[in-house]
């Protein structure tokens, strides 16, 4: 099995910083690539901030929080990834864009260095074609916030190797995570699940079922969620549950994936939730409202 010591990182936003955050308390060096300094800059305060909330609540030493600092190093230079053991890739959900980063490492990192990608929703052998690793190339799905959520989905797909698999799951527990072995179908085991209930909430409410806080405090006195799934899609960013509902559409073609009408429209109009102060609640005042929206 293969012995991962540095650990590449692409994309510093929310997803991953907190990758390169987890990786570097654990003892990795951990080298994150952004596509600007000015990304760069906000991904490391993200992580700065992180560690010093753990050391306030007596979480994490601070000799700990300045080695795990000590070893992020962060460019915007894809070349400075060449080197590490493993790259987890953590950018936007858009096969194109990354198939080009994944293609471009391809003809840089060494033949064992193993390509990971976080895709909540994207099939890992439509990125693993794109390389000539196809063998060495895994899913690492984390959940946020990473540096709290201790589940892992452990992708492989149907041409990745038994080593390569074996050492994404040794890698997982060595951050401290719980890892799951799921199966290369669009949304792995949790979205595969999550996203189809999320969207039948919608149209519950499109079809009267109930209001946005019927239907939330339903789902949280009812089934012991510890939210209902409109605030959860404000978290979540309803962007980010519109793509992931249409890529598992064209994956299935059944209609319980399809993003429902209202979906569509808010995303239209930037009713995108915490993120731009507005989505199923309105998050203007000193505590978040519902949204008239049908």
């Amino acid at each position: 099995m293969a012995e991962i010591r540095t650990v590449g990182v692409l994309g510093c936003g929310l997803m991953g910083s907190g990758i390169a955050e987890i990786a570097a308390k654990s003892g990795f060096e951990t080298r994150v690539r952004e596509t600007s300094e000015a990304l760069c800059e906000r991904g490391l305060g993200s992580i700065q901030k992180s560690l010093g909330r753990a050391v306030e609540k007596g979480k994490l030493e601070p000799t700990a929080r300045d080695e795990a600092l000590a070893r992020i190093r962060t460019t915007t230079n894809l070349e400075d990834l060449r080197d590490c053991d493993i790259i987890v890739e953590a950018v936007t959900e858009d096969l194109a864009v990354k198939t080009e980063l994944f293609s471009a490492l391809d003809k840089l990192c060494p033949e064992a260095t193993i390509f990971a990608s976080n895709t909540s929703s994207i099939p890992i052998a439509s990125m693993a074609a794109a390389t000539r690793r196809p063998d060495r190339f895994v899913g690492l799905h984390f959940f946020n916030p990473v540096p709290v959520m201790r589940l892992v989905e452990v992708v492989r797909s149907i041409a990745t190797s038994d080593e390569t698999y074996r050492t994404a799951f040794d890698f997982a527990r060595r951050l401290g995570k719980e890892p799951v072995e799921a199966h290369d179908n669009s949304g792995f085991i949790v979205n595969r699940l999550l996203v189809p209930y999320m969207l039948d909430a919608i149209r519950a409410l499109e079809e009267g079922v109930g209001t946005i806080e019927d239907i939330d405090k339903a789902m949280t006195l009812g089934t012991g969620y510890p939210m209902g799934p409109f605030v959860l899609g404000d978290f979540v960013g309803l962007d980010t549950l519109y793509r992931i509902a249409e890529i598992m559409f064209e994956e299935y073609r059944e209609k319980r994936f399809a993003p429902p009408p209202l979906l569509r429209r808010m995303v239209t109009m930037n009713y995108i939730g915490r993120k731009s102060g507005k989505g199923f609640y309105d998050y203007s005042g000193e505590t978040p409202t519902p949204v008239k929206l049908v």
